[in-house]
């Protein structure tokens, strides 16, 4: 990890800026009707009791942080798959075929090792009809270097802890909702990349 960190990291960014691209973090996640239990504040005997679902249904979930190759600004991008639906190699070229029409230019995508992603045969077709997106892989599963991990723990375990959603709707709106909020919270952003260690200079 520590040599990765020290050589294969900055010279893909190194490699990024040159092309003038955005550098992608990404990552998948899922949200589940079951709540995330965290400690809270109560009057002393009065236990908190939350009422929810005894349902296992669950939204899976493709997100990414990106950095501009100009001042490395930060970016948030996400997209929830349909209820109960798993992360499949045909989702993620679909999501990178989205975010290739919003970045409108050249990006470099780092992600982990997954089944899904480089080692995919549709993956790996998509990516040689577009050269102007190069990808790197982490090594192995090191969830710390991912700075796109910090914003499911955000969500999951912040945000959305405790929450009872009435219905799969319900939570749908919760998460888009605490998505939408944090893409426009360029700080936190920031923060998540600095606990990742990113160095953001080119």
């Amino acid at each position: 990890m520590e040599r990765w960190k020290d050589d294969e990291l900055p010279r893909l960014l190194r490699d990024a800026w040159k092309r003038q691209a955005h550098v992608v973090f990404l990552d998948e996640s899922g949200v589940s009707l079951t709540p995330s239990v965290r400690r809270t504040l109560a009057p002393r005997g009065r236990t908190p009791v939350l009422e929810c679902w005894d349902r296992r249904d669950k939204f899976s979930a493709i997100s990414c942080i990106t950095l501009s190759p100009f001042q490395g600004r930060p970016g948030l991008y996400f997209q929830l798959l349909p209820l109960n639906k798993t992360v499949h190699a045909e989702d993620t070229v679909a999501f990178l075929k989205e975010l290739r029409r919003q970045l409108r230019g050249p990006f470099t995508v780092v992600w982990d090792r997954h089944n899904i992603h480089s080692k995919s045969r549709a993956v790996r077709a998509f990516l040689a009809e577009h050269p102007e997106i190069a990808a790197e892989n982490f090594p192995g599963y090191i969830p710390d270097l991912n700075p796109d991990e910090s914003v499911w723990s955000w969500t999951k375990y912040g945000r959305l802890s405790n929450l009872a959603a009435r219905n799969a709707e319900d939570l749908w709106d919760h998460v888009v909702e605490a998505l939408i909020d944090l893409k426009f919270q360029p700080q936190l952003l920031q923060a998540f990349i600095r606990n990742a260690e990113i160095p953001v200079a080119a």
